[in-house]
């Protein structure tokens, strides 16, 4: 034991057992960390005296290994950066519904107690004409009125057969006629046939995105039953912030990322997307200006769902852009990977300007004719890993 932590150790002075094992146990804690510190001193003279035998220097930070066979076999690919057309972007917040024209509503034709079909559920196909459910009105207190409209019918009809007859004889009047007349006329008029059955059946093909009435539900007439979506078209509905109201005009398309899509980007254009209007005022939502877009529902888009909107304006030419997947982000800043000759990758800070969710304009950090990661960079990015070595380490055999 060295006489720096002898100096500390001397039992008779404390009254107390633990209280000199504390001391004890810091006094040698610190006489080790003192040799330990010497060791390394000197060790970093011997450096500095030039032992350079087998010793391995790492590279300078930023800079990734990897074969070229290793790029090819995990999909590392690479684009190279050049100028080009894009749009001024605004990214806003959105929803995608279903279009007005291609939604339907089954309603009740009569009074009653619901009865799903089989196998009727949200989130089913139906075709046109098919069974949604019965209602029915025996065992309510009233009875059914269906009957009561059918007897009624038929108790008119009776009579205005009755008086033909008689009439073509002159045995009653033309008014006895016309009265027995009209009252089977109003009897008809209050019984349907179809009615009667009980039938709500599907207005149209689609898949019912909602069950408004459920099993054993009593309904009146003309109570909606389940809204039938059909497979034509869906609406965009963008809410941009008033202050960018000025961006109104220059809308030209959208490009938008909805949840049913597994985040990626999906351009309007490509499923035959137009704008259809926008609202001059913000009283619908306080704040915002609706702005609403028409496209094809065979688009990857699911009716109903959020979706993040980047509304496309003006285009301008001659802009340097990267494919947003080419971007990485570390601490807040944002990074990409350049490829170099010899086949290394740089890792490069880049200042972004306007992004339309696909492509990102790059206003500083690369140049004309880079050649930027554009696919398999989670790999890059490991390789970068395993390759880090910890500040101040270094290895010397």
């Amino acid at each position: 034991m060295s006489n720096f932590a002898k100096a500390f150790i001397k039992p008779e002075k404390f009254m107390n057992k633990e209280r000199f094992l504390h001391i004890a146990l810091s006094a040698i804690f610190t006489a080790v960390c003192f040799t330990a510190c010497h060791n390394h001193e000197s060790h970093g003279d011997h450096e500095e005296e030039g032992e350079t035998a087998g010793e391995h220097n790492h590279e300078s930070p930023g800079i990734v290994h990897m074969s070229s066979e290793d790029a090819a076999r995990f999909g590392v690919g690479v684009e190279a950066v050049v100028p080009g057309q894009f749009c001024e972007v605004v990214k806003v917040a959105g929803e995608v519904l279903p279009s007005a024209s291609d939604v339907a509503t089954a309603s009740a034709h009569t009074s009653g107690v619901i009865s799903l079909a089989p196998g009727i559920t949200q989130g089913s196909n139906v075709k046109a004409g098919q069974l949604i459910a019965r209602v029915t009105s025996k065992g309510v207190t009233g009875g059914d009125a269906n009957v009561a409209a059918k007897v009624a019918v038929e108790n008119a009809k009776r009579e205005l057969d009755r008086l033909t007859p008689l009439l073509a004889d002159g045995l009653v009047t033309r008014k006895e006629y016309n009265d027995a007349l009209a009252a089977y006329n109003s009897a008809k008029a209050s019984y349907s046939p179809s009615a009667s059955l009980g039938s709500v059946t599907a207005p149209r093909s689609g898949v019912i995105t909602s069950l408004v009435a459920q099993e054993g539900q009593f309904v009146d007439t003309g109570a909606p039953v389940a809204v039938i979506s059909g497979a034509g078209t869906v609406t965009l509905r963008a809410l941009l912030p008033v202050r960018d109201a000025s961006f109104i005009p220059l809308v030209s398309g959208a490009v938008i990322t909805p949840h049913g899509s597994q985040g990626e980007p999906v351009d309007i254009a490509d499923y035959g997307g137009r704008l259809l209007s926008t609202s001059a005022n913000s009283a619908e939502t306080p704040g915002y200006i609706p702005v609403y877009f028409t496209l094809s529902s065979g688009s990857p888009v699911v009716p109903g769902t959020a979706a993040e909107v980047y509304l496309k304006g003006a285009v301008r030419h001659g802009v340097l852009t990267v494919p947003v997947s080419a971007l990485t982000e570390q601490l807040g800043e944002k990074f990409v990977y350049v490829k170099h000759e010899d086949g290394d990758f740089e890792k490069r800070p880049v200042t972004i300007g306007r992004t339309d969710g696909i492509r990102a304009e790059i206003l500083k950090g690369v140049a004309e004719g880079d050649s930027v990661v554009s696919a398999g960079l989670s790999f890059v990015r490991l390789a970068e890993q395993a390759t880090v070595v910890p500040e101040g380490h270094s290895h010397n055999h």
